[in-house]
């Protein structure tokens, strides 16, 4: 922007600030209970499917193959394409006399023909798909997974829905629905795994060659067939809060002047950031498969435990995202509505600040999340093994993969919201570039390194890169958003993040002294059973929370304030409330 349209910046009312700013932290409060609630049930999920097949077992590696294909085309349509493309559109439109009912019609039309045929055609390719996808997987074992993959990849329909309903919803203020649905989708697919143990029984190390010999169709549908039809109800549950829009939606064909070329062209950078970052992964997790068959070779179920394969490192992934996805996504949604109106009011001041508010405001849950993952890694692995003699190898397993990720996630959460700088804009040609960037890096790296790497320490590699790489796209973003915005307050986001991180290094030293005695390093008390684990995270994540929040004041994070606001002015205006009676 030119100084002129910075001397031009239009007059805020304070009061309208003020009312702003209490809407949008009420708005991401509510967002974060559905997205915690969410996450919770979907660690139960995750925990319970450990359970039913194995964390680090044949039939938990072939399902997460298969099951990990429709989460990535979500993610390439949720976590790009939709929300940060057809938001800021869908919000233009709105200021229309229809409230750009006929707009959003259409485009809800649109989609579900594309996303329908895209569906139906990988559906039918799904044996080919999971062949390529794999590295040297057996012929009964590639047998399994397309079996999986026909059921789970019709997930991908309503996933799209749920993406693009979300967004709508989202773009007229209506945040919680999306963030709460899923809550319906664990809440089905757990009671299928429940069903599933009580008919056929927990997991229990064994050959291969018997597990395939034991497993029926039957195993098939009620596993993959749950799975599918929690994200069937998933999609179903968003029309109803879509319904009270009162838009009067309705199936509308007809595109021309919809301005989908302009939308088209946004679109198309970020469809191909998002494709190549995502078919990265599908490549990079190919790798990983590896290990599955590398445990075909070991006698020792101990051994074969021992080898992280895909599900520990989607389970690393899980957990260390969890943060992120409270946190970070619930506060970034509300904020970038309010950096898409900035930007199309030309008031630069306000992008520059918000971007900085939000990276502080990031700071205070990243930094005491990442200290607790670090601390609590096996006990937290814990919850999601097996039940069987093998359990707490599993553990130590998935752990090794937590302590490579839990670096890396304050540096992903970062750049990803200084990204959504560019997407307010409507420039996704940056993002594209640092995207891209990132996928080619992950992957010459991947296939750079694993031929020195035995495939049993792959998922260790790939861990690795994943942390070393959100470096990069953290170092890339702040150069770009310098250039493009001027300095966002960089000097006052770096002290934060240092003096919260400090603060979250002495929750971590009361937090080991704390687990110690437990057992949780030494395969004692705290690791002997899932039930255990859950009691010592409780009682250490408490303390250190506690310990941290005292820190916090000591080293004078006043990011602090701004983050429990929404928690402390409900229980002041409760407060009030019940003194009034």
């Amino acid at each position: 922007m030119t100084e002129t349209q910075q001397a031009t910046e239009p007059h805020h009312d304070p009061k309208d600030a003020s009312r702003s700013k209490s809407a949008g932290a009420k708005a991401s409060a509510i967002m974060a209970a559905g997205t915690m609630i969410s996450r919770v049930l979907g660690f139960a999920r995750t925990s319970l499917l450990a359970i039913a097949i194995g964390s680090t077992a044949l039939v938990g590696d072939v399902f997460e193959t298969a099951n990990t294909i429709p989460n990535v085309i979500y993610m390439l349509l949720a976590g790009g394409v939709f929300n940060v493309v057809l938001v800021p559109q869908i919000i233009k439109q709105a200021k229309k006399p229809d409230r750009g009912a006929d707009y959003t019609s259409r485009l809800i039309t649109l989609a579900a023909i594309i996303i329908g045929a895209f569906t139906i055609a990988l559906t039918l390719l799904a044996a080919p798909i999971i062949q390529g996808l794999t590295l040297g997987w057996s012929d009964a074992k590639l047998a399994l997974g397309t079996a999986f993959a026909l059921w789970t990849l019709p997930q991908i329909f309503f996933y799209g829905m749920y993406a693009v309903i979300g967004q709508v919803l989202n773009a007229h203020g209506r945040f919680g629905a999306y963030m709460w649905a899923p809550v319906a989708n664990n809440v089905i697919a757990i009671a299928f795994i429940l069903f599933y143990i009580v008919m056929f029984g927990p997991y229990v190390a064994m050959p291969d060659s018997q597990q395939f010999a034991e497993w029926t169709t039957t195993h098939t549908i009620v596993l993959a067939g749950g799975h599918t039809l929690g994200i069937i109800i998933q999609a179903v549950v968003l029309l109803w809060p879509l319904k009270r829009l009162g838009l009067g939606l309705r199936p509308k064909f007809g595109w021309k002047g919809m301005g989908l070329r302009h939308t088209g062209q946004l679109a198309g950078f970020t469809i191909i950031t998002m494709m190549v970052g995502n078919i990265s992964n599908l490549m990079i997790n190919r790798l990983v498969t590896g290990a599955t068959e590398a445990r075909t070779a070991l006698d020792d179920p101990f051994e074969k435990a021992a080898i992280p394969g895909l599900q520990a490192l989607n389970v690393g992934q899980l957990i260390t995202v969890l943060p992120h996805s409270v946190f970070v996504l619930s506060i970034a949604t509300v904020l970038f509505n309010h950096l898409s109106r900035a930007v199309h009011d030309n008031d630069l001041a306000t992008v520059k600040r918000t971007t900085n508010s939000g990276l502080r405001t990031f700071a205070i849950p990243m930094m005491i999340s990442v200290a607790g993952i670090i601390v609590l890694a096996p006990t937290i692995a814990r919850l999601f093994a097996s039940t069987d003699t093998t359990a707490i190898v599993s553990a130590h397993a998935i752990a090794q993969i937590l302590l490579l990720l839990a670096l890396g996630m304050p540096l992903r959460s970062a750049h990803f919201y200084l990204l959504r700088v560019f997407y307010a804009s409507e420039n996704a040609l940056i993002p594209m570039i640092v995207q891209v960037g990132a996928a080619a890096l992950s992957l010459s790296l991947s296939y750079g390194i694993a031929p020195f790497v035995p495939m049993e320490s792959l998922a260790h590699l790939i861990a690795l890169i994943f942390t070393g790489v959100h470096v990069f796209q953290l170092a890339l973003t702040h150069i770009l958003v310098k250039r493009h915005f001027g300095d966002y307050g960089t000097k006052a986001v770096l002290a934060t993040y240092i003096r919260s991180g400090w603060a979250a290094v002495v929750a971590g030293v009361f937090g080991v002294a704390l687990l110690y005695p437990m057992g949780g390093y030494s395969g004692g008390w705290a690791m002997s059973s899932i039930p255990n684990a859950a009691i010592a995270c409780a009682i250490v994540g408490t303390v250190m929370v506690a310990v941290y929040l005292v820190a916090c004041r000591i080293f004078e994070v006043t990011e602090l304030n701004e983050f429990t606001a929404p928690v402390t002015n409900r229980l002041r205006r409760s407060t009030k409330t019940n003194a009034h009676r």
